[in-house]
C-alpha cells in the first residue's frame, strides 16, 4: 500500500478528468482526492496498491479529451481509515 501526491499538467481541466479519476479509483479500490488548481493543473492524492494506482492513471489518460503532458509524483505517508476517493 502506498500513497502518492501527483500534480498533473496538460489539458486536464474541463475535460472530465476528475470524474474519470473518481470512477477509476472506485473501480481499482483506491482512496484519496483530486481537485483543480488555480494554475490549470490537477492535484491528486491517491492511496492503494502501486499497480492499481497505475491503472487509475491509465484509465484517466484514456479519456477522449484528456491530455496529460507531465506528472510530478511524490510518495507521502498513508492515511489510515480513509474509505473513499472524492473530488473537490
Amino acid at each position: 500500500m502506498v500513497r502518492k501526491r501527483i500534480a498533473f499538467a496538460g489539458r486536464v481541466q474541463g475535460v472530465g478528468f476528475r470524474w474519470r479519476a473518481e470512477k477509476a479509483a472506485d473501480m481499482f479500490r483506491c482512496t484519496g482526492w483530486c481537485r483543480n488548481e488555480w494554475d490549470g493543473t490537477v492535484s491528486m492524492e491517491i492511496q492503494g496498491r502501486e499497480e492499481d494506482i497505475d491503472q487509475v492513471i491509465l484509465h484517466i489518460e484514456g479519456g477522449r479529451y484528456v491530455c496529460i503532458e507531465s506528472m510530478r509524483v511524490k510518495e507521502i505517508p498513508i492515511v489510515d481509515g480513509e474509505r473513499y476517493f472524492t473530488t473537490e
